[in-house]
């Protein structure tokens, strides 16, 4: 068998930064105890203005299931008085599935025997000009984490195409150092996603066997890393179900609550997932990660960070989707292919990523959102 690299280790290639926001995440994590909360706790945390740490952990514990429509309540005030009734639309484009990872629950993974594929320059402006046709004018550049089939400059000179087509350009590719980060900044990327998957070390070392992902450090650390590179937002999420979904989301908060500290500029969004079943392999699940536990990890997000975006994933079903964008989440896709190519009349040419729930158009999704009485927004953002 490989001898496998230490997942605490960074590689030679890999910036290392200040570790105090990444050690101070971790200890928040392994402290933190869900059934410790009562109901009392509870109380406390939904009599404050302004959310504690120890309030954002009392909202996601099981002693606030039973409070779960009064969370709501208190989450949809708040998403009303930051958000007012407007909802980001945008749509991810895959432009890469080849992946040197080896992450046991993701369909990309490099042993997963799928179809691989890349766009060109030329193929990548097609599809961003059939997205574009939609009216969207955000999008989010995804690939599989292989810096030597998508390189640096191969998502730079995405995020230059992108740029002449849409307002926003976001990025969820593999983690860079900062130096990258600034390059792909230039180019005209805004923010970076990065999903940690899990804040748990132990369970992180079982999940990723091999690739760059397995370095668990590196991994928790980009978000900063994007920021020292001049991004102007960051978001944060772990994979709910991979491990315990409580501790996961409260390392989620914490990370993203500590980041915003440090860099008080930054733009903080959370993307909420669950796992969903992949090609090859229709076994995983969500396991205890029901829809009134994911929607208590929404609220609970939304209570303890008012100002971020909260992002509701395809992964959701239509109906979750247009409930949870009246309570809590300021994101959504739509018109979303997890494959390679797809948009407008471009023929597919790799597989997807994980199965999607919602399959609706871009119009669908907005005119759901104007029937809801809300205000589709395609793009918040205007460059002078």
């Amino acid at each position: 068998m490989e001898q496998r690299t230490n997942h605490m280790e960074y590689l030679p290639d890999m910036e290392q930064i200040d570790p105090t926001i990444k050690n101070q995440v971790i200890e928040a994590r392994n402290n933190y105890n869900a059934d410790e909360y009562t109901e009392a706790d509870v109380k406390i945390a939904l009599s404050h203005e302004t959310k504690t740490p120890r309030d954002f952990g009392a909202l996601l514990s099981p002693a606030a299931l039973p409070f779960l429509e009064e969370i709501a309540r208190q989450a949809k005030i708040e998403t009303r008085k930051h958000f007012g009734n407007s909802v980001n639309m945008f749509t991810p484009l895959y432009i890469s599935n080849y992946c040197e990872n080896y992450c046991i629950y993701c369909g990309f993974n490099c042993h997963n025997k799928i179809h691989r594929a890349k766009l060109n320059a030329e193929e990548i402006e097609k599809e961003m000009q059939a997205i574009a046709k939609t009216g969207l004018q955000e999008i989010l550049i995804l690939t599989g984490e292989s810096k030597k089939m998508s390189d640096v400059k191969y998502i730079g000179e995405a995020c230059k195409i992108a740029r002449k087509y849409f307002k926003v350009v976001g990025l969820e590719v593999y983690p860079m150092n900062s130096d990258e980060y600034k390059y792909i900044h230039e180019c005209g990327a805004d923010y970076v996603t990065v999903f940690q998957e899990t804040y748990d070390s132990d369970k992180y070392e079982t999940l990723h066997l091999a690739g760059h992902k397995r370095v668990f450090p590196y991994r928790l650390e980009t978000q900063e890393r994007a920021l020292m590179g001049g991004m102007r937002g960051v978001g944060f999420a772990a994979l709910l179900g991979l491990a315990d979904f409580r501790k996961d989301a409260f390392a989620t908060g914490m990370h993203a609550y500590l980041i915003q500290r440090k860099y008080p500029h930054a733009e903080i969004a959370f993307s909420c997932p669950r796992l969903r079943p992949i090609i090859n392999n229709d076994k995983i699940n969500p396991k205890d990660v029901h829809e009134p536990q994911l929607l208590q990890v929404i609220c609970a997000y939304r209570l303890f960070m008012p100002f971020a975006s909260i992002t509701i994933s395809t992964r959701e079903c239509q109906r979750f989707r247009d409930n949870v964008v009246q309570i809590a989440a300021t994101k959504i896709s739509a018109g979303v292919d997890v494959g390679i190519g797809g948009h407008g009349d471009n023929d597919k040419k790799g597989d997807e990523q994980f199965e999607i729930s919602d399959g609706r158009n871009v119009k669908q999704v907005y005119d759901a959102l104007v029937e809801n009485g809300l205000q589709p927004v395609m793009s918040d953002y205007i460059y002078v």
